[in-house]
């Protein structure tokens, strides 16, 4: 009979996102995350206790899951600061120096006029739809949370009453022989008056 191997879950950094992965072991969950290199000794990956981040990959197991690392606009506010294009040359100090190396005028090549960039797309769908979909991954973790801890409430409110009735039973069946024996006692004293 085969042996079934413990299932671990473990994380490591996608761009934008956290890519969770549950595996039987590190070189598993690197083989999942398509890694030749060991992620974990690097510090970029690591193993997850978190019952609420490991139920997700736990009911996929080897199968990558992607969650968004913050909002699109905290992921923007993440990112470096753009640095502002060189300044153009000073074309009329270059012009004095190569006039005086080399005295033949020279003719500038007619600059082309540029066609006017086109905008990038908005990504307003896209940020929507991520957002959406973070909205309802949240949504379903928070209920099944809630599920879990009434569950765990009822299971406690099970063996309350198992135990109320057990201590309760006891009683009753400890009383049912006190009684008995008292009639039994009193059937023996009447017939004893009788004869």
């Amino acid at each position: 009979m085969a042996r079934v191997q413990k299932l671990k879950v473990y994380r490591t950094v996608a761009g934008f996102y956290d890519a969770y992965v549950a595996a039987p072991s590190q070189k598993a969950a690197l083989a999942a995350w398509g890694s030749d290199r060991d992620l974990f000794a690097r510090g970029i990956a690591e193993q997850v206790t978190d019952p609420a981040l490991m139920a997700e990959p736990l009911a996929s197991p080897s199968t990558v899951v992607k969650h968004s690392r913050g909002t699109t606009a905290e992921q923007i506010a993440a990112l470096p600061e753009q640095r502002a294009p060189a300044a153009p040359r000073d074309a009329d100090a270059h012009a004095d120096a190569d006039a005086d190396a080399d005295p033949k005028p020279t003719a500038k090549p007619r600059a082309k006029p540029q066609a006017k960039p086109k905008p990038r797309p908005k990504r307003d769908e896209l940020d929507a739809a991520e957002e959406a979909l973070t909205s309802l991954r949240a949504d379903f973790n928070r209920k099944k949370k809630d599920l879990a801890e009434r569950e765990a409430a009822r299971a406690q409110d099970r063996r309350a009453l198992e135990q109320a009735r057990s201590s309760r039973m006891e009683a009753a069946e400890d009383a049912l022989r006190g009684q008995k024996q008292a009639y039994e006692e009193a059937v023996r004293r009447w017939r004893a008056s009788q004869d």
